[in-house]
C-alpha cells in the first residue's frame, strides 16, 4: 500500500465508523447500553463464582435480580418507545445490581 493510501483508509474506516454510530436513534442506542451492561454484569457474576468470592446462593439471588432487569426491559420495549423516565429507571435498576454484586463479591464469605 502506498505512503498515501494507508491514512486514507484509515479516515475513511473511521468516517464509516462515526456515520453508521450516528445513524443509531436514542432508543437503539440506550437498548444497547442496556444489553453491554447486563452482559458486563453477568461477566462479573460468573467472575465471581470461578474465584469462589460468590456462593451459591448469593448468585442465585444475583443473577434473579438480572433476569428481572431484562423482563422490565422487554416490558418496557413492548410498546415500541422508551420513555426518558422508563430509561432512568432501567438505569436505576441497573445501578443497584451493580451495587449489589460488589457487596456480595466482597463480603467475606466462601
Amino acid at each position: 500500500m502506498s505512503f498515501w493510501l494507508k491514512p486514507l483508509t484509515a479516515s475513511v474506516l473511521v468516517l464509516g465508523a462515526v456515520t453508521a454510530a450516528q445513524a443509531m436513534t436514542p432508543a437503539e442506542r440506550q437498548a444497547r447500553r442496556v444489553d453491554n451492561r447486563q452482559a458486563r454484569q453477568a461477566e462479573r457474576i460468573d467472575q465471581g463464582v470461578a474465584s469462589g468470592q460468590l456462593t451459591r446462593r448469593e448468585e442465585k439471588r444475583l443473577e434473579h435480580q438480572q433476569q428481572h432487569i431484562a423482563n422490565m426491559e422487554h416490558r418496557m420495549e413492548s410498546d415500541g418507545k422508551v420513555t426518558g423516565r422508563e430509561a432512568v429507571r432501567m438505569e436505576h435498576a441497573q445501578d443497584r445490581a451493580s451495587r449489589n454484586i460488589h457487596r456480595k463479591k466482597h463480603n467475606r464469605r466462601n
